[in-house]
């Protein structure tokens, strides 16, 4: 056998395909498990595979089960039968069928103790066969497996001899596992749906049989909690096949009572969230009113879990009563004699939902409940008028307490708790207020114009008692609750706005969350303002008091905008204003809009008048030899040109207030867009700045800036600089690579590259670009995260609106794709996700374009190789779900190619990583190929292996 591992390799496996016997087969897993030599394990997986396909696989799996063998060499031999029965069964002669099943049966009961692996992998052996044979050949299967794992003489024959364990806790523990995978194995095998509807019934007649069996199983004090738990995960796996709730309740039943059990706590949630949450149990009315009582018998519990801050046992009944709550609400509603109790049941939901802490540090439950206000709302609200009014009497009061109970969820901890918060717990509680935003918008739709009248009593009385508007998280609260309605609902025939705007200048704005709420209130006003312009005037210097703390830079910009965009025909004020303020730049922006309001033949002599003193100081500064202080007086004047560009759109219509019918105020087809004029009278003047300041990423990334702003803003009104400016970036580019050259590029090929008369010349700014970074690529990129990513991004986005420009013969398609593996391997980020963004726009083209076609061909299991070592752990966790984007893709567009790439990649053992096994990388690899549509099942596939190669599956972390 030693001397055999000296041959080459290729003729190793033409001498071993001749014949499988048994030593073989042992040296070839010896290898593949123990063999430092990684070709040697190749060649023995290779192999091993062959083995597995044989026809006298059918033989050597029982010699590997022998009890005398390692748990690794009795694994493969349960795997190989299963695989023999789940892809070779007709290779089987029928009258083999019966001494199989025997046979099978007598290995489950002797390893019903163990090793747990090699007893789950025959389980699901004849899991497969059962599916096979039910029910023509096996009318009762589950009737016949309880019978087989009665206490028995051992059987010697279809066995090895070897005497069966008699060990009833194992065989019940081995029954219960067989029972468990059964329905887990016909979910995950591939049916045509005539046979999966046949086996479904099938099986779902045979719950008759399991039922009493697992009553007895569950109730019975010799039960182990081990048992037990088998019990809850069996039914589980039984529910995901439509079992009817009539016929399950009283199991479903004695589930509650394990809930009082520590240990099996977790498994009973899970398994009646699972029994109860099945869109059919609303047929079976009487089933889920005997259920309610015992939900309701959980609220001791659950008051008790809150109170001790027991965040498991709260979250566990929170899930259950919002499970029958939310899944059966119109059902229970419409039980008319029943109303107390689900009324009962709606208020332990709302005490879930007020549950005491602070989201997410010290509850995680109230989330939970957040949809299930959609849910009863809606119900109620879809009955007819009558009905309706009924139940409206009913829940109107409780809604209104759910108000208050969320705008208490929504308060900020202290400031100094605040700042003890981690950035994930401070981002979590950021959408945590979103999600209570939306419900509170929701709300509105039931208790309309009196729930901002309640809003505004309680804000009223807040800001005119010192002591009460001292707590300012009360203040922050009612106002984030008014911002969340007006936001989306039209309050502008509310006649409690006028009082808010009188009421917030009261508002002391010395803490920033407070203060960020106020900003974020005044501009959901915005169009009210826009019909009250009288008002402005009070709330307008509360807005530019914001622009000057960094802090509040954010809100303060965004209302302001708002403001302009809504009221620009009264904002004179901001003119006046432009030289007084240190924050030019966000008033230069209130201007554009401003601008864009005047008739397009008056725009251009404002427009002149404005900004004629700065470019007059851009001309001296471009005079003087380059020092700091030149340097920033540039880039300041550059930025406020930049800001004004942003907004100065001549397109864009004040929406309400010169009606929607206004036609579309475009130039002239001789009179360019006043922006244009401007850039192309200042043109000289910035090549000018550039040819002392080229080698300086600031000012260049300023004068990008620019025209960046611009095209976004003009979009094709820009074309008349088309030409000027791709010459220009190609030199800037050339003299000095910069990653805001690369990005006004991609703005340019969004916008032009489907114009004839601009494509030639974007396409030879394309080659300049792509050749000079491919040079930098050649170099080492490590330096240049940036380029990297702009480079990955440009070329994304040439792919998407113009790939027809990788036609040329300039642009090398073998180096482009090796760039984009590299980038991949970077631990930023932004330059993942612009390689991933690459990879996903380039596939679909590889069909239509054959260079593409051959360099994914040559080149696609190195980017395979790349996303499975980063998704292994050779990149951030946080990169995975741009990585399982690719991964996608690529099954797609190429699904052969992948699965036959991943297979010789992972056959690699150790790799990506030493914490997975053979197996788990072959169950990795079928997850995916079947994949092809769904992105968020391949993300959660990808995820779960890249926690398997980290080791953190279980630990906690995968909830991160």
């Amino acid at each position: 056998l030693e001397r055999r591992s000296r041959v080459e390799p290729s003729l190793i496996i033409i001498t071993l395909s001749l014949y499988f016997c048994l030593s073989v087969l042992l040296q070839a897993l010896c290898q593949l498990y123990f063999d430092p030599d990684m070709e040697r394990k190749n060649v023995a997986q290779k192999w091993l595979t062959q083995a597995q396909a044989s026809a006298q696989a059918w033989q050597f799996c029982w010699a590997l089960l022998s009890p005398d063998k390692l748990p690794e060499v009795q694994f493969f031999g349960a795997s190989t039968l299963h695989t023999k029965i789940s892809r070779h069964w007709n290779d089987l002669p029928t009258d083999q069928h019966e001494s199989l099943r025997m046979q099978l049966l007598s290995h489950i009961l002797r390893f019903s103790s163990g090793p747990k692996m090699v007893l789950t992998r025959l389980c699901v052996a004849l899991a497969s066969m059962a599916l096979n044979l039910i029910p023509q050949a096996w009318s009762q299967p589950v009737a016949d497996l309880v019978r087989a794992f009665q206490p028995q003489k051992p059987d010697s024959e279809g066995g090895s001899g070897t005497e069966v364990s008699q060990d009833p806790h194992a065989h019940c523990l081995a029954l219960l596992e067989l029972l468990t995978v059964l329905p887990e194995e016909f979910q995950s095998s591939r049916l045509i749906q005539a046979r999966r509807t046949q086996l479904r019934e099938a099986l779902a007649g045979e719950w008759t049989v399991m039922c009493p069996m697992l009553r007895q199983l569950l109730q019975s004090q010799d039960s182990t909690n081990q048992v037990k738990e088998k019990v809850l995960r069996c039914l589980s796996s039984w529910v995901g096949l439509d079992v009817p709730l009539g016929e399950s309740h009283e199991l479903v039943q004695d589930c509650f009572t394990a809930l009082s059990n520590p240990e099996l706590f977790d498994t009973a949630v899970e398994t009646i969230v699972s029994a109860i949450s099945q869109p059919d149990c609303q047929r079976y009315i009487d089933a889920l009113l005997n259920l309610t009582p015992l939900v309701l018998g959980l609220h001791d519990q659950l008051k008790t879990a809150a109170q001790d801050g027991d965040m498991e046992t709260s979250h566990g009944i929170c899930r259950i009563a919002v499970a029958m709550g939310e899944t059966h609400s119109r059902v229970l509603l419409e039980q008319v004699d029943h109303w107390q109790e689900y009324l009962a049941l709606v208020n332990m939901i709302l005490f879930c939902t007020g549950i005491p802490g602070h989201y997410p540090v010290s509850e995680t439950t109230s989330s939970l409940t957040l949809t299930f206000w959609y849910t009863l709302q809606d119900d109620i609200l879809s009955f007819e008028e009558e009905k309706q009014e009924v139940y409206l009497q009913i829940y109107r009061p409780v809604y209104f307490q759910l108000v208050d109970v969320l705008l208490h969820k929504s308060h900020y901890p202290s400031q100094e708790e605040y700042d003890s918060w981690s950035s994930d717990d401070r981002e979590q509680f950021r959408i945590y207020r979103v999600d209570i935003s939306d419900t509170l918008m929701y709300v509105y739709e039931m208790l309309g114009a009196e729930l901002l009248s309640n809003l505004y009593d309680r804000l009223g009385r807040q800001l005119m008692d010192p002591q009460q508007s001292a707590v300012w998280q009360d203040t922050e609260a009612l106002l984030f609750g008014f911002q969340s309605i007006a936001e989306t609902i039209d309050v502008n025939y509310s006649d409690v706005i006028p009082g808010l705007i009188a009421l917030i200048p009261r508002v002391n704005i010395s803490n920033v969350m407070l203060a960020d709420t106020v900003m974020y209130t005044i501009g959901s006003l915005a169009e009210w303002l826009a019909d009250h312009p009288v008002m402005l005037g009070g709330i307008l210097p509360m807005v530019l008091q914001g622009l000057e703390k960094a802090e509040l830079s954010v809100s303060s910009v965004s209302t302001l905008k708002r403001i302009c965009r809504e009221c620009r025909h009264d904002l004179d004020v901001l003119v006046k204003e432009i030289h007084k303020s240190s924050q030019c730049m966000w008033l230069m922006q209130a201007l554009g809009f401003l601008l864009s309001a005047l008739p397009v033949d008056e725009i251009l002599g404002r427009l002149h008048s404005l900004i004629a003193p700065h470019v007059q100081q851009l001309d001296t500064l471009a005079q003087q030899e380059p020092n700091p202080t030149n340097k920033q007086s540039i880039i300041h004047v550059l930025g406020m040109l930049s800001s004004l560009f942003t907004t100065l759109d001549i397109n864009t219509q004040a929406d309400g207030l010169e009606g929607a019918a206004s036609p579309r105020r475009t130039p002239s087809q001789t009179t360019h867009n006043p922006v244009v004029v401007v850039l192309q009278q200042v043109f000289t003047l910035i090549q000018s700045v550039l040819s002392k300041w080229l080698d300086d990423s600031e000012v260049v990334e300023a004068v990008c800036g620019v025209f960046d702003k611009s095209v976004r803003t003009l979009l094709h009104d820009f074309g008349p600089m088309v030409a000027q400016l791709t010459e220009m970036l190609g030199q800037i580019y050339s003299a000095f690579p910069q990653a805001s050259a690369l990005d006004l590029a991609r703005q340019l090929v969004h916008i032009f590259a489907g114009e004839e008369h601009h494509i030639a010349k974007i396409k030879t700014l394309i080659e300049v670009l792509t050749s000079t970074t491919l040079t930098i690529f050649q170099q080492g990129p490590r330096d240049h995260p940036d380029i990297a990513e702009s480079f990955m991004y440009l070329h994304a986005q040439i792919l998407k609106r113009k790939p027809d420009l990788y036609l040329s013969d300039q642009l090398d398609m073998k180096a482009l794709f090796y760039c984009g593996v590299l980038s991949l391997k970077f631990p930023e980020t932004p330059t993942v996700k612009a390689a991933s963004l690459f990879f996903t726009e380039l596939l679909p083209r590889c069909k239509d374009m054959p260079s593409l076609g051959e360099v994914l061909q040559r080149d696609g299991k190195l980017l395979t190789e790349t996303i499975l070592q980063a998704v292994g752990g050779g990149s951030p966790r946080n990169l995975t779900e741009h990585f399982s984007d690719v991964l996608l893709s690529l099954n797609r567009h190429c699904p052969a190619l992948l699965s036959q790439w991943m297979k010789e990649t992972l056959q690699t053992p150790g790799f990506p990583s030493t914490q997975v096994s053979t197996e788990q990388k072959h169950t990795f690899i079928q997850q995916l190929v079947r994949e092809q549509t769904n992105k968020r099942r391949v993300k959660d596939i990808v995820k779960e292996f890249s926690l398997l190669c980290r080791g953190l599956q279980g630990s906690g972390y995968s909830d991160f």
